[in-house]
């Protein structure tokens, strides 16, 4: 920065004659420092070089020097407490730097950079991307990123979990995007591709290794810490972050998906080529496409399948929420068989039920047909049971329902009339006055409450109480009655008035 003359003048004054600090001068000057010390050098004046104050942690120096070189991660705030109990005087903060100047640092590592043949590789990584609300319930959302690693193409998918099914379908979809599959996929230690890993003795999970022997790929994991052997999917869920995901609007899941899916093509499919700026990742892909295998004629299975018990309500819990089955298939255990959109109830190979998939928590799915069947059902067992118990009680009842039938009578609501007659006046009477219409031809339901009535009132005896006027545990209490000789005074006052 060059200054006037003015300017390095009072520079020199004020140094000199007022004895202030270069940094004072730098300030109250609005100059840089390096620019004061220049006037100053110029002037021949050298540099000022001030003598280190000594450090009250110069004596512990020896002590975190020694346990360093033993314990290389041991933490600051334990070495600190060490030389607490040693005698040191100062607080934490100061101690804690003087053990990072001297912590043992790690050698840098230098990185081969990783180059591989078209449809060789593929590399595949689940990335989270927060929650979301439905209805009641709360989800998280997850996207399944597949990058090629020669091109760099890519597919993403979202989910609304991360479990094995969500994983095998993120496979399945993404082979069908990219018309083909790659000789080898490159995992991290995803509990869906690794069930268990001692050292370099790896334990894939059962379905992957179904999945794979179905698209003939060889699935791979990277070394423990190597995140640089997949840097490409993670550079891409970067990518997807930041150019796809963040400030979008989006009313589902699916919604969501057909927005990845024209963003991959129209944008991420259109970017350069790391390899040759001059080409576009769509134009490696459509030249590593030649390259990769060719699919199966099926497709593997990827729905979600589990076994479910149906209790004594027809309805079959799944994934938070209760799906209705026909009334017949209760106390059973049913296949539960779904897909993002479907969720189909099996009985071993039927179909017994097929409802849309809810995401929300907390809801009973109903097919109108389960309930009607089961309504229909109820009725017909109640009539059932009421027809027993008249039969049995009163023989004659049965011959009366016939005739009602053949009247064209309701036996539903001509079955609820005659049972609480049969309970009133007991099953005699019953059979008295049943006995007694079926002679006089008189096939209704008043003529046998009149005939009942009659007949009891010739034995002087009071009709019966049919309701029921207090529970239980009221039964023996004693009321008070209220005396009715205050209403007598009552009108007496208003007669003197």
């Amino acid at each position: 920065m060059t200054i006037s003359k003015d300017k390095e003048a009072e520079i020199l004054r004020l140094y000199h004659a007022e004895r202030w600090r270069i940094g004072t001068i730098a300030r109250q000057l609005r100059l840089h420092h390096t620019t004061v010390q220049r006037v100053l050098n110029q002037a021949g004046i050298e540099k000022t070089v001030l003598a280190p104050r000594p450090s009250i942690a110069e004596p512990f120096i020896p002590l975190i020097v020694e346990t360093l070189e033993k314990y290389p991660t041991l933490s600051a705030m334990r070495l600190f407490e060490m030389a607490k109990e040693r005698g040191y005087p100062g607080g934490p903060d100061h101690f804690r730097r003087v053990v990072s100047w001297h912590r043992p640092r790690k050698p840098a590592e230098a990185f081969q950079r990783l180059v591989t043949l078209p449809g060789e590789q593929a590399q595949v990584d689940w990335a989270h991307f927060g929650r979301v609300e439905i209805g009641r319930a709360t989800r998280k959302l997850y996207a399944f990123v597949m990058v090629l690693s020669w091109s760099r193409h890519a597919t993403v998918r979202f989910f609304l979990g991360s479990s094995m099914p969500y994983f095998l379908r993120g496979h399945a979809d993404a082979f069908e995007r990219f018309g083909g599959v790659p000789r080898v996929c490159l995992y991290d230690n995803l509990k869906s591709a690794v069930a268990e890993r001692q050292g370099d003795a790896i334990r894939f999970n059962s379905k992957l290794l179904e999945l794979a022997a179905h698209y003939r790929f060889e699935p791979r994991p990277v070394a423990v810490a190597r995140g640089n052997e997949k840097g490409r999917v993670e550079r891409m869920i970067r990518y997807i972050r930041d150019s796809f995901f963040a400030a979008r609007s989006w009313s589902d899941v699916a919604d969501l998906n057909r927005q990845a899916d024209a963003w991959v093509n129209d944008v991420a499919k259109t970017r350069p080529w790391p390899q040759d700026k001059r080409r576009s990742v769509g134009d490696a892909f459509a030249e590593e496409a030649t390259k990769l295998l060719s699919l199966p004629e099926e497709t593997f299975p990827v729905d979600e399948r589990v076994q479910v018990e149906v209790g004594k309500t027809p309805y079959a819990r799944f994934d938070l929420n209760d799906y209705s089955v026909p009334h017949d298939r209760v106390r059973r255990t049913l296949t539960v068989q779904a897909d993002l959109f479907t969720v189909r109830i099996l009985d071993g190979s039927e179909v017994v039920a097929s409802h849309q998939r809810c995401w929300d928590r907390g809801r009973q799915i109903e097919d109108p047909s389960h309930v009607e069947a089961l309504t229909a059902s109820k009725r017909a067992a109640r009539r059932h049971r009421g027809f027993s118990r008249l039969t049995q009680a009163s023989p004659s009842c049965e011959a009366f329902l016939q005739h009602a039938a053949a009247r064209g009578l309701n036996l539903g609501s001509t079955t609820s009339y005659l049972l609480p007659l049969l309970d009133a006046y007991g099953a005699e009477d019953f059979e008295e006055a049943m006995v007694e219409v079926l002679e006089r031809d008189r096939i209704h339901v008043g003529a046998v409450r009149h005939v009942l009535d009659r007949n009891r009132a010739a034995r002087q005896l009071p009709p019966p109480v049919t309701t029921r006027i207090a529970p239980e545990k009221h039964a023996h209490l004693v009321v008070k009655p209220h005396a009715l000789g205050s209403y007598d005074r009552m009108t007496e006052d208003e007669n003197n008035e």
